[in-house]
């Protein structure tokens, strides 16, 4: 496959399923050519959720854009970690235009609408019938009782959960003595119920434009639970794909090439995948230089040792921020809705009290203990230092631990439903990742 065209050079990038498999010729491909480049820094960015790898390759190109101006002299590579995801198409990157795919035209007049139905069908193969069955339910928005059970049993099909089941292993970002882990409650109580909490968030949110919401009160609630369920699918899946895929290609990386220093970027769940891939290095392996997360959607728990409201858990990554030979450095906004506003209610509603902390974290509106990395920061890991991002970028940043910086000052727009969630394609973003790799 022909690397497509990008502002940066040298440019590679590696392809994973949604088990960590990597696309073997992208991947000898790389390893020939670092070494045979001299690349000295290597720059690896996680998308989070994408439609497709045009929209993935055009977010790392226009983000990877000012890093050759602001470090002229430096020996730099650059990757882009593509992996099946989706975000729904009622969420613009700031930027960009709304993605269309071929031959597909949005419909205004369906809740779910085409794009967002395509991108379903591409990350959930073989799932064609629960996708047009689902489309059909919130198309009719029929008689409540029933039809939202059967929707709630049509989501659970759609995203291949069952409680206490194989897949769960991933899921969760914290972690309690004695509690086995398990698929989100939400998607096994009472749908109507489920999705009456999902409208009535939705509709008291303060998210500019909740309120322009026009469909019965119950079936807002099931687009959400939707959202959510999706969303509950790429953030297991994003944890495999780090651990299983990106940390073991890193080990073999640093096995042919090992004076390559390698430098971590994610966005969003790719935030997450990244973070996992410090699990999946092989003993030893010291090549990861720095890690940047950028709006991180998952808990801002996952690499403490302990958890405030319950020292019998800890984080899901605890002490994994010592694999790195650097920082982590977590940028964050209180302008990112996704992180801030309906997630947090998601988290509860996962059913994950029995270890005190939700799966998806978030938000100061429902407490502490379900805020996610993109909203406040990381947490409850002591040595933590912070700064506001204009001290960031006038101050060297600390060789190691965990660093926050809060991005707000220009993670600062997108519309509703996730606010500047996507907001990230900033110089200044680009200084700190430089910044935290020692890159000069």
């Amino acid at each position: 496959m022909t690397e497509p065209a990008v502002s940066v050079s040298p440019y590679w990038e590696l392809t994973f399923d949604a088990d960590g498999d990597v696309d073997g010729r992208q991947r000898d491909r790389w390893f020939e050519e670092v070494p045979r480049r001299k690349v000295r820094d290597l720059i690896v960015f996680a998308h989070g959720w994408n439609n497709d790898r045009s929209t993935a390759t055009r977010l790392f190109s226009q983000f990877f854009e000012p890093v050759p101006g602001l470090a002229p002299t430096a020996r730099l590579g650059y990757v882009g970690v593509v992996w099946p995801s989706m975000r729904f198409s009622d969420e613009p990157i700031p930027d960009f235009s709304r993605p269309v795919a071929p031959d597909v035209t949005e419909d205004s007049a369906s809740p779910l609408g085409k794009n967002t139905r395509h991108a379903l069908l591409e990350v959930f193969p073989g799932r064609a019938t629960v996708v047009e069955q689902i489309a059909r339910l919130l198309d009719q928005q029929p008689d409540e009782g029933a039809s939202l059970e059967e929707f709630g049993r049509l989501v659970r099909l759609l995203v291949e959960v069952r409680p206490g089941g194989p897949q769960a292993s991933f899921a969760a970002d914290t972690l309690a003595e004695g509690v086995p882990e398990s698929d989100p409650e939400m998607l096994f109580g009472d749908t109507a119920t489920v999705c009456a909490e999902f409208a009535q968030a939705l509709a008291g949110s303060g998210v500019p434009g909740a309120e322009t919401f026009a469909l019965p009160r119950l079936w807002d609630g099931a687009l959400e639970l939707l959202r959510q369920a999706t969303y509950y699918a790429m953030k297991r899946r994003a944890g495999t794909v780090g651990e299983r895929g990106l940390g073991r290609a890193i080990g073999q990386l640093a096995a042919a090439a090992p004076d390559v220093r390698v430098h971590l970027v994610g966005h969003s769940f790719g935030a997450r995948l990244v973070s996992f891939a410090l699990r999946g290095l092989p003993p030893g392996v010291r090549a990861v230089k720095s890690v940047t997360l950028l709006q991180g959607a998952f808990s801002h728990y996952a690499f403490a040792p302990r958890l405030p409201h319950d020292p019998r858990a800890s984080g899901v990554l605890d002490g994994q921020y010592h694999r790195i030979d650097g920082p982590l450095v977590c940028c964050y906004s209180h302008f990112d809705s996704a992180l801030g506003t309906v997630y947090p209610l998601a988290s509860r509603m996962a059913g994950d009290g029995r270890s005190v902390v939700a799966d998806f974290g978030i938000g100061r509106a429902l407490g502490a203990q379900w805020g996610a990395m993109g909203h406040d920061g990381v947490q409850a890991v002591p040595g933590t230092k912070s700064f506001t991002l204009a001290e960031a970028l006038r101050t060297r940043l600390p060789v190691s631990g965990c660093v926050n910086v809060d991005a707000a000052s220009v993670v600062c727009r997108g519309g509703a439903p996730a606010g500047a969630h996507s907001d990230i394609c900033h110089r200044e973003l680009a200084q700190v990742v430089l910044a935290a790799g020692r890159v000069r």
